[in-house]
């Protein structure tokens, strides 16, 4: 079998793990409430100073 090449017994084996996945009661997702504020007045290049001079240290 070259590189690449279909197989259609490895695609029926992984269909068949996908599918046994078992999920448990706690597996739920939270359902977040709220918001995000950003109170930002800095320029684009003050920013951007200040970036650089994280990246620097």
């Amino acid at each position: 079998m070259s590189m690449g090449a279909y197989d259609d017994d490895e695609h029926e084996r992984r269909e068949r793990k996908n599918s046994e996945v078992d999920l448990s009661e706690d597996d739920d997702r939270s359902t977040y409430q709220g918001s995000v504020d950003y109170d930002g007045e800095e320029s684009t290049e003050e920013l951007l100073d200040q970036f650089k001079q994280i990246n620097s240290e």
